[in-house]
């Protein structure tokens, strides 16, 4: 994509957070997709009225912070740090749903017992990064070692909120909307006697049949 596509992309994600009510009251949330070694970021926190002259663009290496307020340029860090650990993500989304920010207030896993996660290549719990200061080498560290993990693509960001990443983007939020959903169905199954794990064999047999359909189509 060229520079005001990637840049609209990012606008047309903003909209849809909004719109799916995955913006807490602040509407707060920060947005970035990576296009090489560089990436487009949101430069403030209330996305709910997003335009183009809040992004802007800045280095993996840091390079170019001086259009963002000192207070946000520790966000900056975050991002760049989890791209240049994970070249297969290309875009990043951390806001502060209502259901996923409770088990990051509970300091709670989220169990992958939601078929659809499986689907979006998530199958592990959702991590707790232990709390630190906001954009602290403490917190980027932590959210580091979750990364580690190759099957690792959302974390719980403790006492706070959550991080998603995808190839893109739309991955990214399409991840975020299924573990919105995940956490409000855990939470009501818990009234039921508890959510319960999916098989085993659970994600290989949904990958074995995605497979199938991609190859028949």
């Amino acid at each position: 994509m060229n520079t005001q596509s990637i840049g609209q992309n990012l606008l047309d994600t903003a909209n849809r957070l909004r719109d799916r009510e995955l913006l807490f009251h602040g509407n707060h949330a920060n947005l970035s997709v990576r296009s090489g070694e560089r990436m487009l970021m949101t430069r403030g926190g209330d996305v709910a009225q997003l335009r183009a002259d809040d992004l802007d663009w800045v280095g993996l290496d840091g390079s170019g912070q001086e259009a963002f307020q000192p207070t946000f340029r520790e966000v900056i860090e975050m991002h760049a740090k989890v791209y240049s650990q994970r070249r297969d993500f290309g875009g990043i989304i951390h806001c502060h749903p209502a259901h996923l920010t409770a088990f990051a207030i509970a300091q709670q896993p989220l169990p992958a017992v939601y078929e659809p996660l499986l689907r979006l290549g998530i199958h592990e719990e959702v991590p707790v990064v232990a709390w630190a200061p906001r954009g602290s080498q403490e917190s980027v560290e932590g959210i580091l070692r979750a990364f580690v993990n190759p099957a690792i693509s959302a974390v719980l960001l403790s006492n706070h909120g959550v991080l998603v990443a995808g190839a893109d983007l739309g991955e990214a939020l399409a991840r975020l909307t299924a573990l919105e959903e995940a956490a409000e169905l855990v939470l009501h199954a818990r009234a039921l006697g508890g959510a319960k794990p999916l098989p085993k064999a659970a994600y290989e047999e949904v990958v074995g049949r995605q497979h199938q359909f991609q190859m028949t189509s």
